[in-house]
This record gives structure tokens, C-alpha cells and sequence, in this order.
């Protein structure tokens, strides 16, 4: 296991700018997920790591060696892609045991013990003798990582594993991907546009935008103190409230509290900011309540989780989204009442986050 050390980094295509000056650390034997829209320059970043590209400008590092011009088959990296690529004719024992019969240090003992513990890890024992087109696209997936652990490289690539898997086969690949970083303990970086699968595996989060690291942090933590408006609008579903915020000798103003409340840092500025709340930390109900404010409820639906989402207008044409889990007794048209919960409220100036609400005590 190595840590990956991205110093200083830019690559350029031309004029165009695919990484911008970027620094990171990935540790050993973490997950780190590349998460972000597409164009955002995941990619580019993983082809460096391992070797198809180089830097323009910077250099990356393997623990303390320093991988400049090596090519992809110096550096130890194993990569899994959108697309598996398995020979068609050889079973799925065989195709795992491919790159380790060109490891000359391994016994044959040895090689079997990494197949049958790959093999458990994908709960995959019963499909061993099966050839490659016996199987769905899930399980051909399944077999590519295989592979790609059972070399034991310093470092595992994923590039959109399971872009091409269907929904319920995707669930599974994620849970088996799950089970291979916990077991195995290798260096591994995964990179997706879909957070689910980022906040599901990864022990950190990088979310990149137009070439850089907007910010790098644990899922949990990525969440619920997002250090941009976009991170907070990213991730999401729905993505997190936004609406304008004025700074007052009182606290804060919303459109969303009824009273200023106090942030938890010195705000400065000209007073114009931007509040930000997740859908969850409001609460919806049909009647009035201290602390509510009033709004008309556009449209209300349900998700496939049982949970609710509402529409709701409020002053100043604000549309706040509201997730909850019971449903109201109101129609769209009706006068609905909105309560935050001032944890949940962060204030942003330029879309970056400045300071937290500090919650009141009752």
C-alpha cells in the first residue's frame, strides 16, 4: 500500500485547461472517490495516476518515489473499466488467474489462495468453471475486479465500474466493491458522477469542478458542511436549498426564519450573504407554529424510499424543497408553514461557506 501525493499538477490540452494546479493526498489503503459532473477532469487526473498521461506541470508521487515519465507498467496499478475486459474463452477462475501465472515469485499454493479468497470476497465460489459469456454484465464486472485485486498492485483505478450495469445489478456491484476495499485494504481510487456510490464506498471524497479540488473530506462531513454553494447543490437529492441571507446588528435574516439567528463565526462583508439548508433540516406542517413561516405548497410527490418531497413558495418567490417523512394534509395552492432548523443553516458569501447558524437554546 502507498499513498498518492498529487503536487502541484496541471495538465493542458492546448489552451484548454483539464487539472489546474492541484495538490492532494490519497492515502494508503483508503478509498478515495473522484466524484463530480462530467468534464470536471476525473479522468484526466486517474490517467496520470497511472501513467497514460503525464503532467504538464507538477509532479506525482507513490509514497515517496516519484513516478514522472514511468509508464503505466512500472508503476504497479491495476485499473478496472467501464467496459470489462475479459477473455471470452478462458473461465472465470482462469481469468482471474491470469496476471498472477506471470508472477514468478508466487507458488502455485499461494496463487490458489488469492483465487479462492477473491472468489469469496464476490461471492463468486459457484461461477469459477463459468466462461465469461455464461454470465450478466454485473458478474463479468465482479470478474474484472477480481483481477485487478488479486495482483496484490499498490494501487487499484476504477473508472466508472458500473456505468453500463443495470440498476438492481449495480446495487450488488457496489456492495462487492464494498466488501473488496474492506477485506483487502488496498490503495484504491474510484472515480464516478455518482454520489451514491462515492458516500457508500469511499472513506474520503474528492469533489473536483473545472480542473481542481473543491474539497476533500469524509463523506459524512462532505455532506453535511458542504465549503461551497456548489457542493451543497451537488450533493443531494434534492440538492440543498439556497436563498438570499442579509447581515443585521440582530443575526442573520432569512426568508426561511422567522427571527435573526446567530452565526458561529464573524461574518464580514457588506451584509449581502446566502443561506443554504439541506431539505430535511425543514419542517413542513399544515398548520401555524412558533417559529414557522408561511408559503404555498406547489407540488408535493413521493420517492421510492417512502419519503416525501414538497415545493414550497415563500417570500420572495423562494422555492425551498422540503424532505419528510409523513405526508400533509394540504393540497397544491394551500397556505403551508416552514420551520429550520437552525443546525442545518450554513451562510455563504461568494459561493463559499463563511460561517454556520448557532442553535438557540429552547
Amino acid at each position: 500500500m502507498v499513498k498518492i501525493v498529487i503536487d502541484k499538477v496541471t495538465k493542458r490540452f492546448g489552451p484548454f485547461t483539464a487539472i489546474d494546479a492541484m495538490d492532494a493526498v490519497f492515502d494508503d489503503g483508503a478509498v478515495t472517490c473522484l466524484l463530480g459532473p462530467s468534464g470536471c477532469g476525473k479522468t484526466t487526473l486517474m490517467r496520470m495516476i497511472v501513467g497514460l498521461e503525464q503532467p504538464t506541470v507538477g509532479r506525482i508521487f507513490f509514497g515517496d518515489r516519484d513516478m514522472s515519465g514511468l509508464p503505466p507498467r512500472k508503476r504497479n496499478v491495476g485499473m478496472v473499466f467501464q467496459y470489462p475486459v475479459m477473455y471470452q474463452t478462458l473461465s472465470v477462475e482462469e481469468n482471474i488467474a491470469l496476471p498472477l501465472t506471470q508472477d514468478r515469485s508466487l507458488s502455485a499454493q499461494e496463487r490458489d489462495k488469492r483465487i479462492d479468497e477473491v472468489l469469496d470476497i464476490l461471492d463468486m465460489r459457484d461461477k469459477r468453471k463459468l466462461f465469461i459469456g455464461d454470465l450478466d454484465a454485473g458478474s463479468r464486472q465482479k470478474v474484472a475486479v477480481g483481477r485487478a485485486v488479486a495482483r496484490r498492485s499498490d494501487i487499484v483505478l476504477f473508472d466508472e465500474p458500473t456505468t453500463n450495469v443495470e440498476v438492481q445489478a449495480k446495487l450488488l456491484l457496489i456492495r462487492a466493491f464494498k466488501l473488496v476495499t474492506q477485506r483487502l485494504k488496498q490503495t484504491i481510487v474510484y472515480v464516478t458522477h455518482d454520489q451514491t456510490e462515492a458516500m457508500t464506498l469511499a472513506d474520503c471524497v474528492a469533489l473536483m469542478r473545472d480542473g481542481r479540488i473543491i474539497q476533500y473530506d469524509r463523506p459524512a462531513d462532505l455532506y453535511a458542511t458542504p465549503a461551497t454553494e456548489f457542493a451543497g447543490w451537488f450533493l443531494g437529492n434534492p440538492g440543498m436549498n439556497f436563498m438570499p441571507a442579509r447581515k443585521t446588528a440582530a443575526g442573520i435574516e432569512t426568508p426561511l426564519t422567522a427571527a435573526p439567528v446567530a452565526a458561529d463565526a464573524e461574518v464580514s462583508g457588506n451584509g449581502t450573504l446566502t443561506a443554504g439548508i439541506r431539505p430535511e433540516h425543514v419542517r413542513l406542517g399544515a398548520t401555524a407554529a412558533p417559529g414557522a413561516v408561511p408559503g404555498v405548497l406547489k407540488d408535493l410527490s413521493v420517492t421510492i424510499a417512502g419519503r416525501f418531497i414538497a415545493n414550497v413558495r415563500i417570500e420572495g418567490d423562494t422555492i425551498v424543497k422540503v424532505k419528510t417523512d409523513e405526508a400533509i394534509a394540504a393540497r397544491p395552492g394551500d397556505t403551508v408553514y416552514l420551520a429550520a432548523d437552525p443546525a442545518g443553516l450554513s451562510f455563504y458569501s461568494d459561493g463559499n461557506r463563511v460561517a454556520a447558524a448557532v442553535r438557540q437554546s429552547q
